[in-house]
């Protein structure tokens, strides 16, 4: 995609800092410890090319002291630099903010919204894992989704699936580096009254992931009752993920069997009942710029701690599949400036990168979010399509500068990658619905002689 709609862009990292006291400009080079907490400060100059011209200036730190409080992250840009600024002084940024942002040259937005980040978080990245633990047959219409029922996608169907199936996904992605491991289901939501046994099911089997692994049990199981969502704090589920997918105004074009408050109601009783909340967009599905900055605002009203970003992998047979052809309506460089807006609007949550980088960002690309503010990914399948192995994934992590995440599950980085170079002790892959829809776009992984089915 990269090569063929909008530009490919690459980042270079160069240390630098200019401290100045009083009159005097000292340059140096060091390493910042505790988030800028040391005397030695580090600026990185990360410069944007297009094709291979660096377009790139530098960023400099400026005070009257080495003290932290008073060091001012600069790019030249007045905009991006008074945001940085504001956010990082404990402002919560506006729309109106946001969209002046997003409106900025790429080369300043992003290595500010990253330099946010460091500020904000740390340099790790942290991964999740979901399973497809019922798919297709949803009743919904949502019109990039291979699971409704309203769309002629060819993918496999099944019930809920044995709980013990799910813990053994919950297995393999714990031994991935996985920290948290969602159980998903294609349906407008569980529910207790209507379908006791499968309620029943889903809690057994987030059981099983709380109290056999290391990572922490998520899910995304639809709307919910208030009953429901305490009974699944009760169960120690750790997030609850219900994507609201893209602006109030845009959903109507994408949806038409519910409504955008519907799921609204559902994260506002989710966290009511205890949960922390997952919930993000889908990008390039035709919905405007406005329509990107309004979706991160509507999450800002209704606070989360993780905000996963996909960008549409067009299915055959969805209503998007069909209308937008073989790519996402959205460029390279758009990509990477709404990562970066969304973390200047969510400073302190998980930006999370999941489906669709795989066949919206070329193979060099795909670190460029994680300069740009990322600091989340979604490793191993989708729901219907294949993604990133995680050995592919810790080399993405790496290649931006970043470290996993190893706060819930301390894994074995070199274990993950012996088992995807074909080493001893190899994880079975669990039998479920991925990789059974056919993408539009095609699969990346064909070129490295993999498999025949594309990410999502």
């Amino acid at each position: 995609m990269g090569s063929e709609r909008g530009r490919s862009l690459a980042i270079r990292t160069q240390a630098s800092t200019a401290v100045t006291e009083g009159n005097e400009e000292r340059s140096e080079v060091g390493a910042a410890s505790d988030r800028g907490l040391s005397r030695t400060l580090v600026t990185l100059d990360r410069s944007l090319a297009t094709e291979g011209a660096a377009i790139g200036r530098p960023r400099t730190f400026t005070g009257s002291s080495t003290d932290v409080e008073s060091v001012v992250y600069s790019t030249g840009n007045t905009t991006v630099d008074r945001a940085t600024e504001r956010v990082l002084g404990g402002e919560s940024l506006s729309r109106r903010d946001g969209l002046a942002l997003l409106a900025q040259p790429v080369e300043d937005l992003a290595p500010a919204a990253d330099y946010v980040r460091a500020q904000r978080n740390d340099d790790t990245v942290d991964a999740c894992s979901i399973v497809n633990a019922k798919a297709g047959n949803c009743a919904e219409d949502c019109g990039f989704c291979a699971q409704s029922v309203h769309f002629d996608t060819g993918i496999d169907t099944y019930g809920f699936l044995d709980p013990e199936e799910i813990l053994a996904a919950a297995k393999r992605a714990e031994r991935d580096g996985a920290q948290r491991f969602g159980i998903v289901v294609a349906e407008k939501g569980v529910s207790k009254e209507k379908r006791p046994e499968e309620w029943e099911r889903v809690l057994e089997a987030i059981r099983l992931v709380r109290d056999e692994t290391d990572v922490e049990a998520d899910a995304s199981l639809g709307i919910l009752t208030e009953e429901e969502a305490e009974i699944l704090v009760e169960e120690g589920l750790n997030h609850y993920n219900h994507n609201i997918e893209t602006s109030p105004n845009f959903f109507p074009e994408i949806v038409d069997t519910h409504s955008f408050e519907d799921r609204v109601r559902t994260l506002e009783i989710a966290k009511d009942a205890g949960m922390d909340l997952c919930a993000g967009v889908i990008l390039g599905m035709g919905e405007t710029p406005t329509d990107r900055v309004d979706a991160a605002i509507a999450l800002q009203d209704i606070g989360v701690s993780s905000v996963p970003v996909n960008v549409l992998n067009p299915v055959a047979g969805t209503a998007l599949g069909e209308k937008l052809g073989d790519s996402a309506d959205i460029s390279t460089e758009e990509i990477v400036k709404t990562i970066a807006v969304y973390r200047f609007l969510h400073p302190d949550a998980r930006v999370r990168l999941t489906g669709g980088r795989e066949v919206n960002l070329d193979a060099e690309e795909q670190h460029l979010p994680f300069e740009a503010g990322a600091d989340g990914i979604l490793t191993g399948d989708y729901l219907t399509t294949h993604g990133n192995d995680a050995a592919e994934d810790l080399e993405i992590i790496e290649r931006a500068g970043m470290e996993p995440n190893m706060d819930a599950n301390e894994f074995d980085p070199d274990a993950v990658r012996a088992r995807a170079d074909g080493g001893a002790d190899p994880v079975e892959e669990p039998d479920t619905a991925a990789g059974t829809a056919e993408s539009k776009a095609g699969d990346p992984r064909n070129d490295r002689g993999e498999a025949s089915n594309a990410s999502d």
